[in-house]
């Protein structure tokens, strides 16, 4: 076996990995713009509908520049990190002063950032379904039990342990046999360049797990600064 080819179940293949719907193109998880150049060798690609594959970008933009944003304290494009930040910033006005309009200070001269909600639980819900799709050759289009994001500073010590360490009782089962995720679990070439439960993608900028117990968890940390997790519990008496 070549550990390199998969061999997953074939009706488990050909869907979309957003929708389930026909396969048009293919989608870059994690996208470009939450990644620095040089890009990673191998990015990962899955299976997407071109509805898909383009109804995304303007809610990635966002995401990638509000979290940038927020860790450099301001939105002017010269002052903030990341360097495709700063540039989608510079061309596009609108994208700035939506930044700037999220951007809070108290009487104490205090700084917070209020996320649109709704564009970041909608990026955070497509990488995960991206990354179930990838590891463990699933289409999960169902809506997730939970969707959860937030920042590693807001979070308690044990909550940062909890969610760095994942479901570790349940790390003795092994996902569907001919996946990404087996073949992991089994250390085979080039499956095993992530001992742990996390696969970096880029060091310091994007990172997720990927578990399979008696239903999905993604963990997805972004910019070492935002933890997120989704999770879709299955139903064990289903028939």
């Amino acid at each position: 076996m070549n550990p390199r080819h998969l061999f997953v179940d074939s009706r488990m293949t050909g869907l979309c990995a957003y929708c389930g719907g026909d396969p048009e193109t293919r989608d870059h998880v994690p996208s470009k713009i939450l990644l620095d150049d040089p890009l990673p060798v191998d990015l990962p690609t899955v299976d997407a509908c071109a509805k898909c594959n383009g109804s995304f970008s303007l809610d990635e933009e966002y995401v990638a520049c509000f979290l940038d944003c927020v860790i450099s304290g301001t939105c002017k494009p010269e002052s903030v990190s990341r360097q495709k930040v700063s540039r989608a910033l510079s061309r596009n006005p609108q994208l700035m002063a939506r930044m700037a309009d999220s951007c809070r200070i108290n009487e104490e001269g205090i700084q917070t950032w209020v996320p649109d909600d709704s564009r970041l639980r909608n990026i955070v819900l497509k990488l995960a379904r991206g990354h179930v799709n990838y590891e463990l050759s699933l289409t999960l289009v169902e809506e997730p039990n939970l969707v959860y994001a937030e920042p590693f500073i807001l979070m308690s010590e044990f909550d940062v342990s909890k969610f760095e360490q994942g479901n570790m009782i349940d790390s003795r089962l092994f996902p569907e046999v001919g996946s990404r995720s087996f073949l992991r679990k089994l250390g085979s070439r080039p499956y095993d360049r992530n001992p742990g439960p996390w696969i970096v993608v880029q060091e310091g900028r994007y990172r997720y797990s990927v578990e399979q117990t008696d239903g999905v968890i993604v963990r997805i940390v972004l910019s070492e600064y935002l933890a997120c997790l989704v999770k879709w519990q299955f139903d064990r008496n289903e028939d």
